[in-house]
């Protein structure tokens, strides 16, 4: 889900963000916490007033990042869902990216005329294709799967669908993601909670 956030909030040619650096990185923070909640690794519970995450298996997961992601939860269980956020966010574009050129879905960074340019997409096509699935979502007034309601509900945390959708419908949006469960629903109200105190901070 990472991936395909990556692509949404990128050019699908030049690989250039069509989001500011910060919010980007908060939304892939709530991606990949969300790809351990979705293969439930890991939940949100509502404790002391505060959306916390809970880890639901201890075992390693396959991939390096989510296996990092997942060992620090279950080593410091206290941290409200908005620190861990922010904290994964300090490393996370980076490392959605290495992750991304490993699995041959971005080349890896030029260098032109001592200005080096973004990781650009490897295949046009697969990158252009999350955003799309989003779009044809909302024209034919069609709930997507549970993956890319998720997927639209990060995306709409930042701001980003009201500039990138062909057609941002939030009523539809509203009722596609009140079928979610709520933890990942929380998940979704708490990354754009960051997003607007990035936002506020910018100011």
């Amino acid at each position: 889900m990472a991936h395909d956030l990556f692509f949404v909030m990128h050019d699908d040619v030049t690989g250039r963000p069509r989001l500011h650096p910060r919010l980007a990185s908060l939304a892939l923070a709530g991606a990949v916490v969300g790809e351990l909640m979705l293969a439930e690794r890991v939940t949100l519970d509502l404790a002391s007033g505060q959306d916390r995450l809970y880890a639901t298996a201890r075992h390693a997961t396959s991939d390096p990042l989510t296996h990092k992601v997942l060992r620090h939860i279950i080593e410091e269980p206290q941290h409200p869902v908005t620190t861990w956020l922010v904290f994964f966010a300090s490393t996370i574009y980076t490392d959605v990216t290495n992750r991304m050129i490993a699995a041959k879905l971005l080349n890896p960074p030029a260098r032109h005329l001592l200005k080096k340019q973004p990781a650009a997409p490897a295949d046009v096509n697969a990158a252009a294709w999350p955003l799309a699935r989003l779009n044809l979502a909302v024209q034919r007034r069609e709930p997507p799967s549970i993956r890319d309601r998720v997927l639209y509900g990060l995306f709409a945390a930042t701001g980003g669908a009201k500039r990138a959708l062909w057609d941002h419908d939030p009523a539809f949006v509203t009722a596609m993601l009140a079928t979610l469960s709520p933890p990942l629903q929380r998940l979704i109200v708490q990354t754009e909670v960051v997003v607007g105190q990035a936002v506020i901070s910018r100011r």
